[in-house]
């Protein structure tokens, strides 16, 4: 009975671990789509990888670009960029770290967080931006 209940105990940590991984994928793919439709000028599409409260905040895509463009530029169209640690930070919630650098050479680090949409897609609440250790202000 005890062997029975260990092993149930491990398939059910295996079980949340891969589920744990596909949702940091998901989360990952999201920001993907969004980095490759700026990229492409694809503003309708950048903007529907955004969440509710954000598209409130920014009521078209062409608002939402024009946001971007000003606070975001090395998002915009980076010249490389690479996943870093991501995690859940809570209940259908994770922050996903970002490196990249930008069309001028720079390094940034992008901090987004995304949440789980009742319909199961991942959508991106915001992203923080800094410039990466070493880089001059």
């Amino acid at each position: 009975m005890r062997r029975a209940a260990v092993l149930i105990a491990l398939a059910l940590a295996s079980s949340a671990a891969c589920a744990d991984e596909a949702a940091r994928k998901a989360a990952r793919e999201t920001i993907e789509r969004q980095i490759a439709a700026l990229r492409r000028d694809d503003p309708a599409a950048a903007y529907a990888e955004a969440a509710p409260q954000i598209r409130s905040l920014f009521p078209s895509p062409e608002t939402f670009l024009a946001m971007v463009e000003k606070g975001y530029a090395p998002i915009r169209r980076p010249r490389s960029y690479r996943f870093e640690t991501g995690e859940e930070t809570g209940a259908d919630e994770i922050a996903q770290a970002l490196s990249l650098q930008d069309d001028m050479g720079i390094d940034w680090v992008a901090l987004y967080t995304l949440q789980r949409q009742s319909d199961g897609q991942w959508r991106i609440t915001g992203c923080q931006l800094k410039k990466a250790p070493g880089e001059k202000a």
